[in-house]
């Protein structure tokens, strides 16, 4: 039993002005049902910095069918773990019921009730020929070990992501000392590094890029623990590492994450691609983005996929033009699409957009195109992303607003100009006569 460090609200800056007015109806709903109710994780730390938190997740005592009994826009997510997302148009707050860490025994015992449960799928699928059974059953565990905050926080990847808010007293509650590495900007893991490594790889990649994007440094038997298991990310899903490229590259800090991963030795198993010619091609692409990011305080509509796949690619000579083919065994591929990056397959929707993106390039820098064609080039679909492309990466600033005063109305057509008295009144056209002709004469 650990006794929490409990910082009152006159000692911390955080505020209820401060939270989502939808996360603080569903923590006060809790409340008032008797369900203990914390704003939990990323979002404490973040309000502790100064920072606008990109979510606002909540853990709770309710178990999940008990948060959709209070919420009629609740759903209930997930198979390992059970999830309630309740929705407010098109956002979702996240609540989590405090669950605590599996012991080594509790592992077993369940990884032994999963395999069992294959076996006993496919001895029922066997049996009943006509049965529809899935191709590979799943060996997922039940994870709904339920648990009290104290188990949830000590389960949690690192300490600054451990702090909880709580909504009944207002105070801050620490149990895992967060609140020292939040003051001392250092990114520290709960439990020893090598275990909580094995346990899950990619927790090494978030190590670095969370230090990246708040500018904390990493605790040195960290670092040390990451270069000792840096080849475990291997091991690590694919479409996780793909989504955890795309939350660096919408960080605003994909310049000092890719270093830093290059540094501790992560990025050459992920995507060694990326660092030909020691990623000297893609410093300048990620360091633009990064620009363009910070811009805004919210993410940009057309900061789409495939624009942040793009700063990746195009460094590495992805155009428009590189088309997929087929390449027998042994023969050296020419002109080849990059549609990986290491073992990620890219979505293909994201690399068609892409290249949709970058062949509108040249369109845009033809300025002498008449103006029909640039209204027809504007209803393109892709036309918002290739403008932010030209934006970010195209380093032609005078071409760039021509098309924002184009779009924007402020740039006068030539077709009407050409309608304009030299008195700068605009000249009445001729109507003809309804019919199509002169009327016949009497």
């Amino acid at each position: 039993m650990v006794t929490p460090t409990v910082i009152p609200r006159n000692d911390h800056p955080i505020s209820r002005s401060l939270i989502d007015p939808d996360a603080l109806k569903v923590l006060q709903r809790l409340r008032h049902n008797d369900h203990v109710a914390y704003l939990v994780g990323g979002s404490v730390r973040d309000l502790l910095l100064g920072r606008r938190p990109k979510d606002f997740d909540i853990g709770t005592s309710a178990h999940p069918h008990e948060v959709k009994k209070l919420f009629r826009n609740c759903w209930i997510i997930g198979r390992r773990f059970r999830l309630a997302h309740v929705k407010f148009g098109t956002k979702a707050i996240e609540v989590a019921t405090f669950r605590r860490q599996l012991s080594d025994a509790e592992v077993v015992e369940q990884s032994a009730a999963a395999e069992q449960a294959a076996e006993d799928a496919e001895i029922a699928a066997a049996q009943e020929p006509g049965r529809r059974v899935r191709d590979k059953p799943h060996l997922h565990f039940r994870d709904n070990t339920f648990g009290t905050p104290e188990e949830d926080a000590f389960r949690r990847d690192f300490t600054v992501n451990a702090l909880f808010y709580d909504i009944a007293t207002f105070s801050i509650i620490d149990y895992t000392g967060g609140l020292e590495d939040v003051k001392a900007r250092v990114i520290r893991c709960i439990g020893d590094p090598d275990v909580r490594f094995e346990e899950d790889p990619v927790r090494m990649l978030r190590a670095i890029v969370l230090a990246a994007r708040l500018d904390f440094i990493v605790d040195p038997p960290v670092v040390d623990a990451i270069r000792r298991h840096a080849g475990l990310i291997a091991k690590a899903s694919a479409a996780r590492l793909l989504e955890e490229f795309y939350k660096i590259l919408r960080s605003g800090a994909s310049e000092r994450a890719f270093h830093q991963l290059a540094e501790v030795g992560l990025l050459e198993h992920i995507a060694p691609e990326l660092l030909r010619d020691r990623g000297q091609a893609l410093w300048p692409y990620t360091a633009a983005l990064d620009r363009y990011r910070h811009r805004f305080e919210a993410m940009p509509e057309a900061l789409t996929n495939a624009v942040l796949l793009g700063t990746l690619l195009a460094a590495q000579g992805f155009t428009a033009g590189h088309r997929p083919r087929h390449v027998e065994d042994g023969e050296e591929p020419l002109n080849e699409p990059l549609v990986t990056l290491g073992r990620m397959q890219l979505p293909r929707r994201d690399v068609e957009r892409l290249r949709q993106v970058l062949s509108l390039q040249g369109r845009l820098l033809d300025l002498e195109a008449s103006p029909r064609a640039k209204r027809a080039l504007m209803h393109r679909g892709p036309f918002q992303e290739a403008l932010t492309w030209l934006e970010i990466h195209g380093q032609a600033p005078d071409v760039l607003e021509h098309w924002k005063g184009f779009h924007e109305g402020t740039v006068v057509p030539q077709d009407a100009l050409a309608d304009q008295r030299p008195d700068g009144r605009r000249r009445r056209r001729r109507r003809g006569r309804r019919g199509g002709g002169r009327p016949p004469m009497a």
